[in-house]
Formats: structure tokens, C-alpha cells, sequence
């Protein structure tokens, strides 16, 4: 009897809130990168400072308006009619549409992108993913948040994280009061290279921030951040 060939699964689609770009990196060790930006739809957390609830809040949003299917055919298609080299997968949550994104992944990292994807770190990234080419920008929310700490800090997640080969660790920061609970996210679980990055939605409060932090950032040894897209655009969409 001659054995039946399965084909390989086709690639999943993606549920996507918008994609856009060229346009810079606005944050962490690529800012000011020339880079397209596609970002998913969906969150498993509520940020209370969250500049992107349309990703997210049905209850103030339109859930049929803000987001679309996307094959990964297409999404490759749009990626590669550019030439930027850098893609940024963020969101909403990209993990949880993690086979659909390590298919997608795969296929931009086989047309010659770079990608980077934007997570917060509750969720585990699966083989595929943890073993790919891409950079993971591991955005752990902090008390500023407005959250229960169960929810936003996952240990087992985190730990895989920063077993991969490409990761840094960013905080969005208010004040110098959150920099003692990074420093203890940083003693647990070893974290490295750190960015801290100023909340904020227009250029002056979020300059003002950055003032504030600089030299106590320097002297426990991070890196600071400013949001790029914010000082130039504010929190102008699809910028």
C-alpha cells in the first residue's frame, strides 16, 4: 500500500489592527531605523497609559472596523514592495497569534527582513519562534501599569525570553520611583541589555521625563530611549 503525502499546513492567517511605513523605530536599541510597522490585533493585557486601545477595547472600539484578516502571502507582498529591511511585528499582543506569526516570520526572514517583534513577555514564545532569527523587544509592564503583578510578570515566560539569542528588555517609565522595581525584575531573572523609555503622548512630557531619568538610568548602568515617533509626529496614527 503507498503511503498517503501530506502537504505541509498553509501559512495562518493574521488578525491585524493596521500596517504602515516606511517610518522610523521609534524605540530601543533600533531607534531611528528606517522600518515598516505591522501590528496585530488582540491584547491579553489592559495597559491603564495604553496609546494603541484600538488594538484592543471592544467596549470603545469597533472590533470590525480596527481589525481585518491578512493572509501571510499578503502581508510578505506588502513587506517586500519596500525596501526597508527592518519589520516591526507589535501590537496589541503579537504572541497570541503565535503559529500565524512564526509562519510569518519565517517567510519575511526567507525574502531577506530583519523582524523584530514587540511583546510584553506574559506569554511563552513556542520553539519556532524562540529558535528564529527574530529580535524579541520584551516590554515588561510595571505597577505604572494599573495592573495586577500575577498578570503582567510571568516568570516561565520571561526565563525563556532571556534564554534566546536576540532580546532586549524595555519599561516604559514615569518616574525614578519605578526604577527600584526594575531593578528587582533585573536581580531575578538576569535581565540584559535594559532600555528604559519615557511614557508619554506628546514631545514635551515625554522630554521631560527622559530629563528626569537620564542620570540615574546612566548610573545603574541601562540605556535610555526616547520615543521618536512621539517627538516628531506626537501620537499622531501610523506614524
Amino acid at each position: 500500500m503507498t503511503p498517503t503525502v501530506q502537504s505541509a499546513a498553509p501559512p495562518r492567517d493574521l488578525l491585524v489592527s493596521e500596517c504602515f511605513g516606511p517610518t522610523f523605530q521609534g524605540e530601543g536599541a533600533s531607534s531611528g531605523r528606517r522600518a515598516l510597522f505591522l501590528r496585530l490585533a488582540t491584547c491579553n493585557l489592559c495597559c491603564g497609559w495604553c496609546d494603541t486601545p484600538f488594538t484592543w477595547d471592544w467596549s470603545r472600539f469597533d472590533h470590525g472596523a480596527e481589525t481585518s484578516r491578512a493572509s501571510v502571502a499578503d502581508l510578505v507582498t506588502w513587506a517586500t514592495s519596500s525596501t526597508a529591511t527592518l519589520v516591526v511585528v507589535t501590537g496589541g499582543e503579537p504572541l497570541l497569534q503565535r503559529d500565524g506569526l512564526a509562519d510569518l516570520v519565517t517567510s519575511l526572514t526567507a525574502a531577506g527582513k530583519r523582524v523584530e517583534i514587540e511583546t510584553n513577555g506574559t506569554l511563552v514564545p513556542g520553539p519556532a519562534l524562540a529558535t528564529s532569527t527574530a529580535q524579541f523587544n520584551v516590554g515588561i509592564k510595571l505597577a505604572n501599569s494599573g495592573m495586577r503583578e500575577d498578570r503582567r510578570v510571568r516568570p516561565d515566560a520571561i526565563r525563556t525570553f532571556a534564554e534566546t539569542t536576540a532580546c532586549v528588555w524595555k519599561f516604559v517609565v514615569r518616574d525614578l520611583a519605578d526604577l527600584d522595581e526594575i531593578s528587582g525584575l533585573e536581580a531575578r531573572f538576569g535581565l540584559a541589555p535594559i532600555w528604559m523609555m519615557p511614557e508619554g503622548t506628546n514631545a514635551e512630557s515625554t522630554l521631560a521625563v527622559m530629563r528626569s531619568l537620564a542620570d540615574e538610568v546612566l548610573a545603574r548602568g541601562w540605556n535610555l530611549t526616547p520615543r521618536l515617533h512621539i517627538l516628531l509626529w506626537g501620537d499622531a496614527r501610523g506614524r
